[in-house]
């Protein structure tokens, strides 16, 4: 996998990121967020929680919150099967699961290597997305988590 860019980096100028697989797209999200991965199983769900907000689920020790990124970005809600994935991150005080349809992928690129968002992309869409970045004739939308777990209508804290 090659990337776009004529940039030689040191290793101290080297990120990492998690790629995964939403509604037949790539996403990425830089590792330092993340936290580990799981499969998605008992779910206990939240009585008037936001439609997004799947449930909660106790994971290593503690009592995290769901949110369903198809519903989130407004895609059509699907089954979860095997390759399901909760992908658990952490920012600030928040501690969260996003769950996507599959995760597969562990990736070091340059730190230069995300660029803006084209034009024309914004409202929440925009939000939600830091940057692309383009691999061979691949392109991969990278999550602005800080914006992600940002939820106006109710807290979606994990109790630590």
């Amino acid at each position: 996998m090659s990337v776009n860019t004529s940039v030689s980096s040191s290793p101290e100028e080297i990120q990492n990121f998690i790629f995964f697989e939403l509604a037949g797209t790539t996403y990425g999200i830089e590792a330092t967020y993340v936290q580990q991965m799981d499969t998605v199983e008992r779910i206990t769900p939240v009585p008037n929680a936001l439609s997004f907000v799947e449930g909660v689920v106790f994971s290593r020790g503690q009592v995290l919150p769901l949110l369903n990124l198809r519903v989130r970005f407004g895609f059509e809600k699907i089954p979860y099967d095997i390759r399901t994935r909760s992908i658990v991150v952490r920012h600030q005080q928040r501690t969260v699961g996003l769950i996507v349809d599959t995760a597969r992928e562990f990736i070091s690129l340059p730190n230069n290597v995300i660029q803006p968002l084209p034009e024309g992309i914004s409202g929440l869409s925009g939000k939600y997305l830091k940057g692309t970045i383009t691999l061979e004739e691949r392109v991969v939308l990278v999550l602005n988590v800080e914006e992600l777990l940002k939820v106006e209508e109710t807290p979606i804290v994990a109790a630590e």
